[in-house]
Protein backbone atom coordinates (compact mmCIF):
# COMPACT_ATOMS: atom_id res chain seq x y z
CA UNK A 1 0.00 0.00 0.00
CA UNK A 2 0.86 3.49 -0.38
CA UNK A 3 0.20 7.29 -0.97
CA UNK A 4 0.37 6.39 -4.69
CA UNK A 5 -2.07 3.84 -5.00
CA UNK A 6 -4.49 5.82 -2.93
CA UNK A 7 -4.34 8.70 -5.04
CA UNK A 8 -4.24 6.36 -8.43
CA UNK A 9 -7.41 4.80 -6.63
CA UNK A 10 -8.85 8.55 -6.88
CA UNK A 11 -8.51 9.39 -10.30
CA UNK A 12 -9.85 6.26 -11.58
CA UNK A 13 -13.20 6.88 -9.49
CA UNK A 14 -13.03 10.51 -10.98
CA UNK A 15 -12.00 9.50 -14.91
CA UNK A 16 -15.28 6.48 -14.34
CA UNK A 17 -17.57 8.93 -13.52
CA UNK A 18 -16.97 11.87 -15.82
CA UNK A 19 -17.23 8.90 -18.28
CA UNK A 20 -20.68 7.93 -16.88
CA UNK A 21 -21.93 11.65 -16.99
CA UNK A 22 -20.54 12.12 -20.64
CA UNK A 23 -22.72 9.03 -21.52
CA UNK A 24 -25.83 9.96 -20.38
CA UNK A 25 -25.91 13.28 -19.77
CA UNK A 26 -27.40 14.20 -22.66
CA UNK A 27 -30.94 12.12 -22.20
CA UNK A 28 -30.12 12.65 -18.42
CA UNK A 29 -28.82 16.43 -18.19
CA UNK A 30 -29.24 16.59 -14.53
CA UNK A 31 -26.41 13.97 -13.79
CA UNK A 32 -24.07 16.63 -14.64
CA UNK A 33 -24.85 17.98 -11.82
CA UNK A 34 -24.29 15.08 -9.36
CA UNK A 35 -20.97 14.82 -7.28
CA UNK A 36 -20.06 13.63 -4.25
CA UNK A 37 -17.28 14.31 -1.11
CA UNK A 38 -14.81 11.09 -1.07
CA UNK A 39 -12.86 10.02 2.52
CA UNK A 40 -10.63 6.68 2.05
CA UNK A 41 -8.80 5.46 5.21
CA UNK A 42 -6.98 2.31 4.51
CA UNK A 43 -4.44 0.66 7.76
CA UNK A 44 -1.58 -1.86 6.40
CA UNK A 45 1.12 -2.94 8.76
CA UNK A 46 0.41 -0.31 11.62
CA UNK A 47 0.50 2.76 9.15
CA UNK A 48 -2.43 4.47 7.92
CA UNK A 49 -3.32 6.41 4.44
CA UNK A 50 -5.38 9.14 4.22
CA UNK A 51 -7.18 10.63 1.21
CA UNK A 52 -9.99 12.96 1.31
CA UNK A 53 -11.93 14.85 -1.50
CA UNK A 54 -14.37 17.52 -0.05
CA UNK A 55 -15.15 18.09 4.00
CA UNK A 56 -15.56 14.76 5.37
CA UNK A 57 -12.92 14.46 8.11
CA UNK A 58 -10.56 12.04 10.46
CA UNK A 59 -10.16 12.32 13.91
CA UNK A 60 -8.26 10.11 15.35
CA UNK A 61 -8.63 9.16 19.75
CA UNK A 62 -5.51 8.90 21.03
CA UNK A 63 -4.22 8.79 24.43
CA UNK A 64 -1.93 11.41 26.10
CA UNK A 65 -0.80 12.15 29.78
CA UNK A 66 -3.63 9.74 30.79
CA UNK A 67 -6.39 11.44 28.99
CA UNK A 68 -7.75 11.14 25.38
CA UNK A 69 -7.06 13.60 22.78
CA UNK A 70 -8.76 14.18 19.62
CA UNK A 71 -6.32 15.15 16.46
CA UNK A 72 -7.96 15.90 13.33
CA UNK A 73 -5.51 14.02 10.61
CA UNK A 74 -7.44 15.92 7.39
CA UNK A 75 -7.45 18.63 5.35
CA UNK A 76 -10.77 19.69 4.47
CA UNK A 77 -11.64 21.64 1.45
CA UNK A 78 -14.39 24.01 2.16
CA UNK A 79 -15.02 27.44 1.12
CA UNK A 80 -15.83 28.80 4.84
CA UNK A 81 -12.02 27.96 5.61
CA UNK A 82 -9.95 31.11 4.57
CA UNK A 83 -7.19 28.92 3.42
CA UNK A 84 -9.45 27.83 0.57
CA UNK A 85 -10.66 30.81 -0.47
CA UNK A 86 -7.01 31.55 -0.77
CA UNK A 87 -6.17 29.00 -2.90
CA UNK A 88 -9.47 29.49 -5.40
CA UNK A 89 -8.23 33.15 -5.99
CA UNK A 90 -4.86 32.37 -6.73
CA UNK A 91 -6.05 29.69 -9.37
CA UNK A 92 -8.07 31.81 -10.44
CA UNK A 93 -6.71 35.46 -10.36
CA UNK A 94 -9.15 36.75 -13.41
CA UNK A 95 -12.84 35.66 -11.58
CA UNK A 96 -13.42 37.99 -8.89
CA UNK A 97 -16.09 35.97 -8.53
CA UNK A 98 -15.06 32.36 -7.66
CA UNK A 99 -15.76 32.54 -4.29
CA UNK A 100 -19.06 34.23 -2.85
CA UNK A 101 -20.35 34.78 0.93
CA UNK A 102 -24.22 34.16 0.08
CA UNK A 103 -26.68 34.06 3.12
CA UNK A 104 -23.64 34.00 5.50
CA UNK A 105 -21.91 31.18 3.66
CA UNK A 106 -18.92 30.87 1.61
CA UNK A 107 -19.36 29.27 -1.57
CA UNK A 108 -17.16 28.43 -4.67
CA UNK A 109 -18.96 30.49 -7.77
CA UNK A 110 -22.38 31.19 -5.28
CA UNK A 111 -22.94 27.51 -5.76
CA UNK A 112 -20.84 24.86 -3.45
CA UNK A 113 -19.49 24.93 -0.53
CA UNK A 114 -16.87 22.43 -1.21
CA UNK A 115 -14.22 22.95 -3.80
CA UNK A 116 -12.84 19.56 -4.12
CA UNK A 117 -14.80 16.25 -5.41
CA UNK A 118 -15.87 13.30 -7.38
CA UNK A 119 -18.23 14.47 -10.16
CA UNK A 120 -19.99 18.15 -10.35
CA UNK A 121 -18.59 17.61 -13.96
CA UNK A 122 -20.96 21.00 -14.46
CA UNK A 123 -18.30 22.74 -12.51
CA UNK A 124 -15.11 21.22 -14.31
CA UNK A 125 -16.00 21.02 -17.81
CA UNK A 126 -18.08 23.65 -19.61
CA UNK A 127 -20.34 21.06 -22.36
CA UNK A 128 -21.34 19.64 -19.13
CA UNK A 129 -22.94 23.57 -18.22
CA UNK A 130 -24.51 24.27 -21.23
CA UNK A 131 -27.66 22.88 -21.36
CA UNK A 132 -30.61 24.78 -20.73
CA UNK A 133 -32.57 22.17 -18.84
CA UNK A 134 -30.19 22.12 -15.83
CA UNK A 135 -31.44 24.51 -13.74
CA UNK A 136 -29.72 23.42 -10.33
CA UNK A 137 -26.83 25.21 -10.16
CA UNK A 138 -26.09 26.53 -13.40
CA UNK A 139 -23.64 29.11 -13.64
CA UNK A 140 -24.42 31.80 -15.09
CA UNK A 141 -21.41 32.62 -16.92
CA UNK A 142 -19.06 30.49 -18.83
CA UNK A 143 -15.40 29.08 -17.71
CA UNK A 144 -12.07 28.17 -18.97
CA UNK A 145 -10.76 26.24 -16.32
CA UNK A 146 -12.12 23.77 -14.08
CA UNK A 147 -13.75 25.44 -10.93
CA UNK A 148 -13.69 22.51 -8.89
CA UNK A 149 -10.89 19.50 -8.58
CA UNK A 150 -10.53 15.94 -8.17
CA UNK A 151 -6.86 16.46 -6.89
CA UNK A 152 -7.31 14.31 -2.71
CA UNK A 153 -5.20 15.57 0.11
CA UNK A 154 -3.22 12.68 0.93
CA UNK A 155 -1.42 11.29 4.35
CA UNK A 156 0.36 8.90 5.44
CA UNK A 157 0.72 8.34 9.41
CA UNK A 158 2.52 5.48 11.41
CA UNK A 159 0.09 4.41 14.16
CA UNK A 160 1.21 3.97 17.86
CA UNK A 161 -0.22 1.43 21.02
CA UNK A 162 -1.48 4.90 21.98
CA UNK A 163 -3.53 5.51 19.10
CA UNK A 164 -6.89 3.86 19.68
CA UNK A 165 -9.79 4.89 17.36
CA UNK A 166 -10.46 6.95 14.67
CA UNK A 167 -13.74 8.71 13.46
CA UNK A 168 -14.63 8.96 10.06
CA UNK A 169 -17.71 11.85 9.42
CA UNK A 170 -19.47 13.73 6.89
CA UNK A 171 -19.67 17.21 8.13
CA UNK A 172 -22.77 16.90 8.81
CA UNK A 173 -21.24 15.71 12.11
CA UNK A 174 -18.96 18.29 12.65
CA UNK A 175 -21.33 20.65 12.22
CA UNK A 176 -22.90 19.68 15.35
CA UNK A 177 -20.00 18.30 17.74
CA UNK A 178 -16.09 19.55 18.05
CA UNK A 179 -13.44 16.84 17.40
CA UNK A 180 -12.80 16.39 21.18
CA UNK A 181 -16.74 16.10 22.05
CA UNK A 182 -16.89 13.50 19.37
CA UNK A 183 -13.61 11.43 20.55
CA UNK A 184 -14.91 12.02 24.42
CA UNK A 185 -18.28 10.26 23.58
CA UNK A 186 -16.17 7.19 22.16
CA UNK A 187 -14.33 6.94 24.79
CA UNK A 188 -16.68 7.22 27.73
CA UNK A 189 -19.03 4.42 25.95
CA UNK A 190 -19.20 1.11 24.83
CA UNK A 191 -18.32 0.21 21.49
CA UNK A 192 -21.37 -1.43 20.19
CA UNK A 193 -23.66 1.02 18.26
CA UNK A 194 -21.09 4.13 18.93
CA UNK A 195 -21.23 5.34 15.36
CA UNK A 196 -25.46 5.63 15.94
CA UNK A 197 -24.78 7.44 19.29
CA UNK A 198 -22.72 9.66 17.79
CA UNK A 199 -25.19 10.72 14.87
CA UNK A 200 -28.14 10.30 17.79
CA UNK A 201 -25.94 13.02 19.38
CA UNK A 202 -25.61 15.30 16.68
CA UNK A 203 -29.35 15.18 15.88
CA UNK A 204 -30.53 16.33 18.78
CA UNK A 205 -27.88 19.16 19.22
CA UNK A 206 -29.81 20.18 15.61
CA UNK A 207 -32.62 19.67 16.50
CA UNK A 208 -31.99 22.40 19.90
CA UNK A 209 -30.30 24.70 17.22
CA UNK A 210 -33.46 24.72 15.75
CA UNK A 211 -35.48 25.12 18.97
CA UNK A 212 -37.70 22.03 18.08
CA UNK A 213 -37.92 18.66 20.27
CA UNK A 214 -35.81 15.79 19.13
CA UNK A 215 -38.94 13.35 18.55
CA UNK A 216 -40.55 15.95 16.16
CA UNK A 217 -37.06 15.87 13.96
CA UNK A 218 -37.28 12.35 13.64
CA UNK A 219 -40.82 12.81 12.18
CA UNK A 220 -39.78 15.04 9.87
CA UNK A 221 -39.29 14.08 6.00
CA UNK A 222 -36.55 13.16 3.50
CA UNK A 223 -36.21 16.58 1.24
CA UNK A 224 -37.91 18.73 4.15
CA UNK A 225 -35.55 17.47 6.77
CA UNK A 226 -32.32 18.68 4.87
CA UNK A 227 -33.65 22.70 5.89
CA UNK A 228 -32.45 21.29 9.52
CA UNK A 229 -29.27 19.30 9.25
CA UNK A 230 -26.83 18.04 6.64
CA UNK A 231 -26.52 14.38 5.80
CA UNK A 232 -24.47 12.56 8.60
CA UNK A 233 -22.53 9.54 8.30
CA UNK A 234 -20.23 8.40 10.98
CA UNK A 235 -17.34 5.54 10.92
CA UNK A 236 -15.40 4.77 13.71
CA UNK A 237 -12.70 2.24 13.61
CA UNK A 238 -11.39 0.89 16.60
CA UNK A 239 -7.39 0.16 16.50
CA UNK A 240 -6.93 -2.51 18.88
CA UNK A 241 -3.29 -4.28 19.48
CA UNK A 242 -2.34 -7.73 20.66
CA UNK A 243 0.50 -8.02 22.24
CA UNK A 244 2.10 -11.25 21.38
CA UNK A 245 5.41 -12.23 23.68
CA UNK A 246 8.33 -13.93 21.98
CA UNK A 247 9.80 -15.34 24.84
CA UNK A 248 13.05 -14.54 26.80
CA UNK A 249 14.50 -10.98 26.84
CA UNK A 250 13.04 -10.60 23.13
CA UNK A 251 11.44 -7.42 22.37
CA UNK A 252 7.54 -7.47 22.22
CA UNK A 253 5.83 -7.83 18.78
CA UNK A 254 3.01 -5.66 18.41
CA UNK A 255 0.09 -6.86 15.64
CA UNK A 256 -3.02 -5.06 15.20
CA UNK A 257 -6.69 -5.68 15.15
CA UNK A 258 -9.37 -3.36 13.55
CA UNK A 259 -12.92 -3.02 15.06
CA UNK A 260 -15.27 -1.24 13.15
CA UNK A 261 -18.81 0.22 13.69
CA UNK A 262 -20.21 2.41 11.21
CA UNK A 263 -23.96 3.73 10.82
CA UNK A 264 -25.64 6.16 8.06
CA UNK A 265 -27.63 8.58 9.17
CA UNK A 266 -31.31 8.75 6.94
CA UNK A 267 -29.86 9.88 3.27
CA UNK A 268 -32.25 13.09 2.28
CA UNK A 269 -32.59 13.76 -1.34
CA UNK A 270 -33.47 17.24 -1.87
CA UNK A 271 -34.15 19.88 -4.83
CA UNK A 272 -33.25 23.59 -5.06
CA UNK A 273 -37.00 24.75 -4.55
CA UNK A 274 -36.89 23.06 -1.34
CA UNK A 275 -33.50 24.14 -0.13
CA UNK A 276 -34.03 27.44 -1.05
CA UNK A 277 -37.88 27.64 1.27
CA UNK A 278 -35.64 26.47 4.41
CA UNK A 279 -35.45 29.14 7.14
CA UNK A 280 -31.57 30.45 7.54
CA UNK A 281 -30.26 29.56 10.62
Amino acid sequence: MSLDVLKRAFSATEEDFIGLVDKNWRSRPQIASVGSCCLVGVVSENILYLGNLGDSRVVLGTFRKGKVEAVRLTKEHNAGNIEVREELKAQHPDDSHIVVLKQGVWRVKGIIQVSRSIGDAYLKKPEFNKDTRVSLGKLPVSFKKPVLSAEPSLLERHLYAEDHFLIFASDGLWEHLSDQEAVDIVQKHPRNGIAKRLVKVALQQAAKKREIPYSDLKKIQPGVRRCFHDDISVVVVYLDYNLMSTGGASPMRRSRKVAMDSVNAPLDIFSSDSFKNCPVV
